[in-house]
């Protein structure tokens, strides 16, 4: 989870290791259902920069929000932030038929942040 922390740049140690272990759960889960015949796919999705009020403490209120907000922005590839709708979207498809194939799987949702751009943002 190193990569993932040097991208986050939150210095929040939680964060990293609840996603941690939730990405473990994910596979255990997923391995356990499928040795025993069970009907359940198991797959973790993480999104980031995903417009909520949980970056509202990051992000600051007045003019500091518009600029804190203009950096990440900057640093994601695809230039915005993503929306709770395309999050809903994946998790849609997750629990249709159409994926019957995907488990075990991390989904990650972040508009290619992880692809390294957002490191960045701190220095």
């Amino acid at each position: 989870m190193r990569n993932q922390e040097k991208v986050m740049r939150l210095n929040d140690k939680v964060i990293v290791i609840t996603g941690a272990a939730i990405r473990n759960h994910t596979k255990s889960v997923a391995l356990y259902c499928a040795q025993e015949n069970l009907p359940t796919r198991c797959n973790s999705v993480h999104p980031a920069a995903i417009m909520t009020p949980i970056w509202d403490p990051m992000l600051g209120t007045g003019p500091a929000r518009e600029l804190n907000m203009q950096k990440i922005v900057d640093a994601c590839p695809m230039k915005r932030f993503g929306e709770v709708s395309e999050v809903a979207a994946i998790c849609i498809l997750l629990a249709s038929d159409e994926a019957n194939y995907i488990n075990a799987s991390e989904i990650t949702i972040d508009g290619g942040v992880l692809a390294g751009s957002f490191s960045a943002i701190g220095d």
